[in-house]
Order: structure tokens, then C-alpha cells, then sequence
């Protein structure tokens, strides 16, 4: 039983969830300050940690880092413990940091093998809660870690499929113009083999003969006679046969 300002407390834990952690609350607050009184009054080393219920950390220390008090706690406590009680002075000696090493690295292995879920059996429930939080917030960590690099790792890929498009585009604007350029090529060679092959069908003329007198008779006289000169020389030259040619003038001259 505890005695209060207007009764009696039982010491036990407060069921109602509101009253616990307002009494919470107020007990922290004047145990933080009953440390800090001790340490001002007294000139003594205090060091004083608390966590809530859900992992919240509410630290004093006397000295302006917390780990300097609990490095002669660890060390203290262990020398104690094998040797008996010990000096400051002996406490401070080379001799003792080697056992305060080893027992500082057999407290973190036991942690590490806890951390795995390895010899959990000798831990009392205060212990696996504190184990629980603090994996619990290991895991907030990792996740964190993992979130950002999964968001870095987005943010490069969208910037190769932003250089990749650009590239594409760029290629297709070379096939294009190189589609226009074989279309020009190609439809130049239609026109010269249409060309070549209209030059080809062309039929060949005869070469250009110059006009015939149109008094050339090809029988062998001349068309250009009269009738009166016809029948002159027929009468000249009864014996002359008449055929449908005419008679050469080398017969009508000869005697």
C-alpha cells in the first residue's frame, strides 16, 4: 500500500488504460525530478532511463552523455562480481578493461543469437518486450531503407525509359528519311528506264532520197513528147514497133 496526498494506493497495475498512462505521466515526471534534485544536492553521478509502454525512451543523466555513466556501471558491476568490490582507482586501470571488453562482446553476441530467435528460453517477458520493440523498430528502418531505394531505383529506371524513348524517336525520324530518299531513287530509275525503253520502240526512217525529174521516163523515153511529135516519128520509121513504151531517141536518130 502506498500512501498518497488524499489516500491509500494499492500497488498494483491500473487496469483503465486513460488513469494508466496519466499516472504514468505524472509518477515520470516527478521521478526525473527527485534525479535531478539527488544529483544537485548531493554531487552524486545519477543516471536515470525509462521506457513507456509502447517504446517511448525518457532519459536523465547527471553527466552530458549517458553512456560515459554506463560504462562505469558495466564495468563496476562486473569487476564486482568476479573480484569483489574494487577502488576507483583500480577500476580505472588497464587490467580491467579487458574483462569489461569481453564481457561487452558477450553481451552483444547474446544479443545477436537473440535477434535471430535463439536462446530466447532465459529471457524473462520484460526482456522478449524489450526485444519485440526493438526489432519492431529495426524493422521500421529497414523498411525505410528498402522504400528509399526501391524509389531511387524507380526514379533510374524512368530516366533510361526517358533516354530510350528519346532514342527511338530519333531513329524513327532516320528510317524515315531514309524511306523518302530510296522512294526518290527508286522512282528516278522508273523514269530513266521508261525513257530508255520509249527511245527504243521509235521505228528507224529511211534515209532522205532526193525528188526524180518529172520527166524521166523509166521505159526508157521520154514522157515529155507531143502527139504531133509522136506521130511523126511513126510515120518516119514505119518499121518501129509499137509497143507501150516509147522508143529511145538513139533508134529515132539512127539512119
Amino acid at each position: 500500500m502506498i500512501k498518497m496526498g488524499r489516500g491509500r494506493v494499492q500497488l498494483k497495475r491500473i487496469e483503465n488504460k486513460i488513469s494508466r498512462q496519466v499516472t504514468f505521466s505524472k509518477r515520470r515526471t516527478g521521478l526525473l525530478k527527485k534525479a535531478n534534485e539527488i544529483s544537485v544536492l548531493c554531487d552524486a553521478d545519477v543516471a536515470l532511463i525509462v521506457f513507456s509502454t509502447k517504446g517511448k525512451l525518457f532519459e536523465f543523466s547527471t553527466d552530458s552523455r549517458m553512456e560515459v555513466i554506463l560504462e562505469r556501471y558495466d564495468r563496476y558491476s562486473f569487476v564486482q562480481q568476479v573480484d569483489g568490490p574494487l577502488s576507483e582507482t583500480q577500476l580505472g586501470s588497464s587490467s580491467v578493461e579487458y574483462p569489461k571488453l569481453n564481457a561487452t562482446l558477450e553481451v552483444l553476441e547474446r544479443n545477436l543469437r537473440n535477434f535471430k530467435g535463439d536462446e530466447l528460453d532465459p529471457l524473462s517477458l520484460k526482456e522478449l518486450h524489450n526485444l519485440e520493440q526493438q526489432m519492431d523498430v529495426a524493422l521500421k528502418r529497414i523498411r525505410t531503407r528498402k522504400n528509399q531505394l526501391m524509389q531511387q531505383s524507380i526514379s533510374e529506371l524512368q530516366k533510361k525509359e526517358r533516354a530510350l524513348q528519346e532514342q527511338n524517336k530519333l531513329l524513327e525520324r532516320k528510317v524515315k528519311e531514309n524511306q523518302k530518299e530510296l522512294a526518290a531513287e527508286h522512282a528516278l530509275g522508273e523514269q530513266q528506264e521508261s525513257s530508255t525503253q520509249n527511245q527504243s520502240t521509235l521505228p528507224l526512217l529511211p534515209p532522205s532520197t532526193p525528188p526524180l525529174p518529172s520527166d524521166l521516163n523509166l521505159g526508157g523515153g521520154f514522157q515529155g513528147l507531143t502527139s504531133e511529135e509522136d506521130t511523126r516519128g511513126t510515120e518516119a520509121h514505119p518499121n518501129s514497133t509499137s509497143n507501150t513504151g516509147h522508143v529511145p531517141t538513139w533508134m529515132m536518130n539512127r539512119k
